[in-house]
């Protein structure tokens, strides 16, 4: 017999997408019997409300999964790969924040407005992986295109906040900035260079080749959601000085032809896009404007006639529908049709 409620646990409470993992529950009136919280000794004891529900922040060392029905890991590789196994053992279905598990073919990777019957997959490991930002970003915008005309070629930049990398990178942003301005030096701890005033063309660790792993993550990951394996791609992904929102710049060589007037119609109602863009006034949100929301924005849409491409500006919050939006969106699929 179908629930009509469901346990739902939250691995990394405290942090960043936890949180907002948690915030989402509640807004999109999940339906909840009970909420179990857990992150570090750090926060461990504090009192979250979620909804009418109000949980205690346990420490995970003591975490126990008997009864879950659904466990978002919101910590990072690190913590998944140990916390995991110990959620399916149990019969829970864990919806990974991290890419752990993001190329493993036994688990799918689900983006809701592209390819939500792929949920269908998780029973195969007792999983389903949330992508990255700029994955799900380019997934959502680019979808509409590849069904339309196919898409044969895609060079991308993102240019992504310091929130990508937790209150860690918040807070080396704000002290960078605070010291700079007061003519001290600025403490690199976090990022490879300092961020403050500046960007860095590397996100994640550089491989052989000089691509770096988040950037092959993130191709990857596209490769997988909109089916296109023989996808070619360039993704170069940046971090700039923003605290929250980000954008891609994305060059789509297509197929076959696709005016931008196509291009407008083709994104304007697509799902999780909101198009900021009319062939009368240009226009473009900026990562500000995308803060708070959980659609994808696309803008300036300018075609490449000599080329059969087209060239898109893209504007996401990184933390909302960049992961938690998206991880609750899988978990509303799995209660809805598959548990």
């Amino acid at each position: 017999m179908k629930k009509s409620t469901y346990s739902v646990a939250v691995v990394g409470a405290s942090g960043l997408v936890g949180a907002e993992i948690v915030t989402v529950l509640a807004e999109r009136q999940f339906p909840l019997a009970d909420l179990r919280l857990y992150a570090s000794a750090r926060s461990a004891g504090d009192e979250v409300r979620c909804g009418r529900l109000r949980a205690r922040i346990e420490l995970l060392e003591g975490a126990r999964f008997t009864d879950t029905d659904l466990v978002f890991l919101a910590a990072g590789e690190q913590i998944s790969a140990e916390w995991v196994g110990r959620a399916t053992e149990h019969g829970a279905v864990v919806i990974d924040c991290s890419q752990l598990l993001a190329d493993d073919a036994d688990v799918p990777l689900v983006v809701p407005e592209v390819n939500a019957a792929d949920v269908a997959g998780f029973r195969s490991r007792g999983a389903v992986t949330s992508p990255d930002a700029p994955a799900i970003a380019l997934a959502v915008a680019l979808k509409p295109l590849e069904v339309a005309v196919g898409i044969a070629r895609l060079v991308a930049t993102t240019f992504e906040p310091v929130a990508g990398a937790g209150r860690a990178g918040l807070d080396e942003l704000q002290q960078q900035t605070l010291a700079l301005m007061s003519g001290q030096s600025a403490e690199e701890r976090v990022f490879p260079q300092r961020i403050a005033f500046n960007v860095l063309p590397q996100v994640g660790e550089l491989l052989a080749g000089g691509v770096s792993r988040d950037e092959q993550q993130t191709i990857d990951a596209l490769r997988r959601l909109l089916g296109t394996p023989e996808l070619t791609a360039s993704v170069t992904r940046a971090r700039v000085p923003l605290f929250f929102g980000g954008a891609v710049s994305a060059n789509i060589e297509t197929t076959h032809p696709l005016p931008a007037a196509q291009t407008r119609e083709l994104l304007h109602g697509a799902p999780g896009v909101l198009l900021e863009d009319t062939a009368a006034e240009p226009r473009y949100a900026t990562p500000a404007d995308a803060v708070g929301q959980d659609a994808t924005l696309v803008g300036r849409i300018r075609e490449i006639p000599s080329a059969n491409a087209v060239d898109l500006w893209i504007a996401f919050d990184n933390i909302r529908k960049g992961s938690a939006v998206n991880a609750v969106q899988i978990a509303e699929i799995l209660v809805r049709d598959h548990l």
